[in-house]
């Protein structure tokens, strides 16, 4: 019986299983996300050759950066308690507006790169201020504010494709830098500026506090509605910059293109083990959650299973992934 209720150590003194079992737990509680990408990776580079290749490896990172920087975004709106569900119209809109002004021998290429960005700043703005001042619920507004873009892209395009676009702006989702896709840098930009503020930055700790009480953080002095009004603003910027690319990376403003953006983007959030209670989460675990949502999307492409079943496989990881949210904040 003793055998069973004390573990031995180096120095032969009895250790009790439940500490063992909590710093495996808290092991598994830092490093599960990577060890899950890991074993994911093993999976399908043994069941295909060409998983592992570097060309493979570089295409999975530059397809999963555009949903990364959405789920960066959306992190930031989660982490207070909200949610915004328009993200991919906002793609769509943003994307639409950036070619147009895009064409050859017309705008230098700074002008749609601002427009996407500042289209994307004004919808998080409008979003933000219904959320703060009319006390709208982050559901309803950013619900209302999809099927809002969505119709301004097809009025903005005209409903159909804006093609011609110059060299210079397909560059930014086409072209490469030192072999390196600059979608994929661009993506670790905006990781690496987010990382800082939300952990090395006093509106950081404001962004956590909201998600965790905000009728205490307001109590202590904490700008909640400007805190908030910001964190969709962020949000909206960062799906004006992703419609960049996606414009710039299919070449043509389409205003249909956007479709299920959101739900990717929220489950990359999900997955990287943010609360959709707020409070909790890192963008480090968003980005994680993306890889792993790519990697089973390319895996599956290799394997040539049906994209209806890669559906379905989806929704299944979204629904396990929010059943140990559930279990976490018990």
């Amino acid at each position: 019986m003793d055998n069973l209720k004390v573990q031995t150590n180096e120095s032969g003194h009895g250790a009790p299983l439940k500490k063992t079992f909590k710093v495996n737990g808290n092991l598994l509680k830092t490093y599960g996300l990577v060890i899950a990408l890991l074993l994911v990776c093993a999976i399908f580079s043994a069941l295909s050759p060409v998983f592992l290749q570097p060309t493979n490896l570089m295409n999975i990172l530059n397809q999963v950066a555009i949903n990364s920087i959405l789920a960066i975004g959306v992190t930031f709106v989660i982490l207070i308690g909200g949610i915004d569900l328009g993200l991919g119209s906002y793609v769509a809109i943003t994307g639409c507006l950036a070619a147009l002004f895009a064409h050859p021998n017309t705008y230098p290429v700074i002008v749609p790169i601002l427009l996407a960005v500042l289209g994307g700043v004004l919808i998080g703005a409008v979003n933000g201020f219904f959320v703060t001042k009319a006390k709208l619920a982050p559901f309803i507004v950013t619900l209302g504010m999809m099927t809002i873009a969505r119709g301004g892209a097809l009025v903005v395009s005209e409903g159909r494709p804006i093609s011609n676009l110059s060299y210079s702006f397909n560059l930014i989702g086409g072209g490469a830098l030192f072999g390196i896709p600059i979608p994929v840098i661009i993506l670790a930009a905006v990781f690496i500026i987010s990382f800082i503020v939300l952990k090395k930055t006093k509106y950081g700790r404001y962004i956590y506090a909201i998600g965790g009480n905000e009728e205490a953080s307001r109590a202590s002095g904490i700008q909640v509605n400007k805190v908030i009004l910001s964190s969709y603003i962020i949000c909206g910027a960062l799906a004006g910059l992703a419609g960049l690319i996606q414009a710039s990376r299919i070449t043509t403003g389409q205003p249909n293109v956007g479709v299920g953006y959101e739900l990717d983007a929220i489950a990359a959030v999900v997955i990287g083990g943010t609360s959709l209670m707020g409070g909790v989460g890192t963008v480090t675990g968003t980005v994680l959650g993306a890889l792993i949502i790519g990697v089973i999307n390319n895996g599956l492409d290799l394997l040539n299973v049906s994209s209806y079943y890669q559906q379905i496989i989806k929704g299944m990881i979204i629904i396990g992934a929010l059943l140990i949210d559930r279990k976490k904040t018990k």
